[in-house]
Formats: C-alpha cells, structure tokens, sequence
C-alpha cells in the first residue's frame, strides 16, 4: 500500500493523520496553556444555544412565528422522545438541563463540519467526561434525597434473591452504577466523535493530496474516491453527530430518573 501511494502520488510518500490532529496550542503567543480551540469554540457553542432560545423565546407570541417555530419544534423533541418516556411527571422540572445537553452537545459535534472550525468539541474527553460527572453528581444528589443515603444503596439490590446470588451480584451492580455507567456515558460520546473525526480526516487528506498537494495521473482516480468517501461519510456523520447528542440526553435522562426513584 505504501509503494502503491508513493507511486501515485509522484515519489513523494503521503503521510495519514494522526492524533496530533487533537494537540491544539494557546490561542495568541504567550497565552494560558488552558485556552486553545476547543475551550473557545465550546463556549462559543453555548453561547450560540443561549442566543438561538432566547430569540425564540424572550417574547413568546400565542401564535409561534419564526425563531419560536424552531424553539418550540426542538423542545417538543426534547420532551417528547428524550425526558417524558423516562421522568414522566417530573418532565417540565428537569427540561432546562436536558434541553440545555442535547443542544450543546449537537452543536459541539457539528462543529467537525463547519468551515474554518472543522473540529468536534467532544472529541476531546475532558468536555463529555465533565458532564457525565455533572449528571452522575445531580444523579446520586437526588438518591440521597429522595430516598436517602442508605435506601439509596439497598434499593439497588434486588430483593427476595439467595444470599451467596448477593457476594456476586452486589460488588457487580455497584461497580456498574457507580464506576462502569458515568465512565461509559463520556466515552460512549468521545469515542464516536474522536473516531468520526480521524476517519473524515484521512479521506479529505487523501482527496486533497492527489488531486491538489502532488496531482498524477495515477493518483487521480485514489483522489476521486477520497473526495466521494468524504461526501457520503460527512452525511453519516451528521446522522451520527445528532444520535450522540440525543442518547448523551436520553440516558442523562434515565439516570435522573434512577435518583428521584428506586430501580427495584
């Protein structure tokens, strides 16, 4: 494959991205490590959820023009498939910080194909693992509440099992609960976005490369195809952008759900 790129390509051998696609410096010479593209563009996201509901939803109208049309179709969305199949009566209350999930982290993801930024926020682990640990606080917050520090870890037990069933079942269901369910809803995100990003990555370097950084005659036709890949994977990527944000929301939703009322 290697003999058949440099070929290609005009003796020059072509080189695949890598994870320094990630490494990202300070914004201005001299700046605070900290402050580099993703933190910027990650407020810049928010922000821009704030100012698109607050233009739907500063000045509500009993009939919905405009800006309130889109406000209202996404929060539809957000109570109809993401918090009431889960939180039922309680919906309305937890609302804020569902919508609040699902819109920031879409907008994180979709940043990957936007021009000039072209770079998922998610696909940095620090951003997902903040607000899995955000949601697993609110989560074990409201256990202790509702149902108070030691109901809380006996309700998620079964009841009525044999008693060896509990030296194995026990260590399993809080390791899950408490190590195994925060720890997954991150990575489930980052992982997605990281993989999503290096894939479109590779494909439009590979267009790039051969039909403009060292054009053949024999790495047109590789060019071709990286261009088309690109094309049909930006479209899938899109999909999955939206899917993530939404089971991000969803299981947000049912550990929420978990906290306010016991599992068994």
């Amino acid at each position: 494959m290697n003999a058949l790129t440099v070929l290609a390509s005009g003796g020059d051998k072509f080189e695949a991205p890598g994870t320094e696609l990630f490494d990202f410096p300070p914004l201005f010479p001299g700046g605070p490590a900290w402050l580099t593209k993703p933190v910027f563009f990650s407020v810049f996201g928010a922000l821009v959820v704030c100012v698109v509901f607050w233009m739907a939803f500063a000045k509500p109208k009993l009939v919905p023009r405009g800006m309130q049309n889109v406000g209202e179709v996404g929060y539809m969305f957000v109570r109809d498939q993401i918090a009431r199949p889960f939180l039922g009566k309680n919906t309305e209350q937890w609302m804020p910080l569902l919508m609040t999930l699902f819109f920031v982290i879409w907008i994180w993801n979709i940043f990957s194909v936007v021009p000039i930024i072209q770079f998922p926020i998610a696909s940095h682990i620090a951003f997902p693992a903040v607000l899995a640990i955000f949601v697993y606080c609110v989560k074990v917050y409201l256990g202790f509440k509702h149902q108070g520090p030691v109901k809380y870890f006996t309700n998620m037990i079964p009841k009525g099992l044999p008693l060896p069933v509990y030296f194995l079942l026990v260590p399993i269901e809080y390791l899950s609960t408490f190590i195994i369910a925060p720890f997954t809803h991150a990575v489930r995100l980052f992982a997605n976005m990281f993989a999503g990003h290096m894939i479109l990555a590779f494909f439009s370097l590979v267009g790039f490369w051969f039909l403009f950084e060292k054009p053949t005659v024999a790495g047109f036709g590789i060019g071709i195809v990286g261009v088309v890949v690109t094309i049909l994977l930006t479209a899938f990527e899109l999909l999955i952008q939206f899917l993530q944000a939404f089971l991000f929301a969803m299981l947000a939703a049912m550990y929420i759900q978990s906290g306010l009322h016991a599992e068994h």
